[in-house]
């Protein structure tokens, strides 16, 4: 019988859950969703392939897992960083920083690799879902600038920072794909929060 490395059988089974997701996330961040299996993330882990499906059924159960980890946890952490600015000004800041760090950390590799893997309506709308969590308090923050048409106004954000994470992506560092962010949005914020 298995060693339970936990206080209770629930914590154990908690615990190996997150260390293969943890693990299929690092497969998908390295090498993509096509060289995602079963056998590679339970090697990882360091389980026998039969044991992970005490875990997830299939892989496009893995696969739909990821999913639900994934897009929570990005909208937590963008969140997160908005709630912690005093101005809405500064919350527009912490938005494009919150999300290029996370491209920089590999996650918007993760997702991308996910989207081919599990192309289909499912994940479209999910990720729709997702986009438009992420819009809500980067629109809210803007809104509260003044600015006229909030919600273009975001889109154009996003355009910025989506472009700056393609910079990351091809290698430019993280610190200065944000300088170049803050550099377009900084002086429209001032000019906003100042009335201009």
């Amino acid at each position: 019988m298995p060693r339970i490395a936990a206080a209770t059988l629930a914590d154990h089974q908690a615990n190996q859950r997150r260390a293969v997701l943890d693990a299929a996330r690092e497969i998908l961040a390295e090498v993509g969703g096509g060289a995602l299996s079963l056998s590679r993330v339970a090697a990882r882990v360091g389980l026998a392939r039969s044991s992970l499906y005490q875990y997830f059924d299939s892989r496009q159960d893995l696969l739909d897992a990821l999913v639900e980890d994934l897009f929570p946890r990005w909208s937590q952490l963008v969140t997160e960083a908005m709630d912690g600015e005093p101005s809405p000004a500064l919350r527009v800041l912490a938005y494009a920083d919150a999300n290029l760090r996370l491209v920089a950390d590999g996650e918007h590799a993760v997702a991308g690799a996910l989207a081919a893997a599990s192309p289909g309506a499912d994940f479209a709308e999910r990720s729709r879902v997702m986009h438009e969590q992420l819009a809500a308090p980067l629109t809210e923050a803007l809104r509260a600038l003044g600015v006229p048409d909030p919600s273009a106004t975001a889109e154009l954000v996003n355009a910025v920072v989506h472009r700056a994470s393609r910079m990351i992506e091809s290698g430019t560092s993280l610190e200065d794909a944000s300088a170049r962010v803050e550099e377009v949005l900084r002086p429209f914020l001032v000019a906003r929060e100042n009335g201009s």
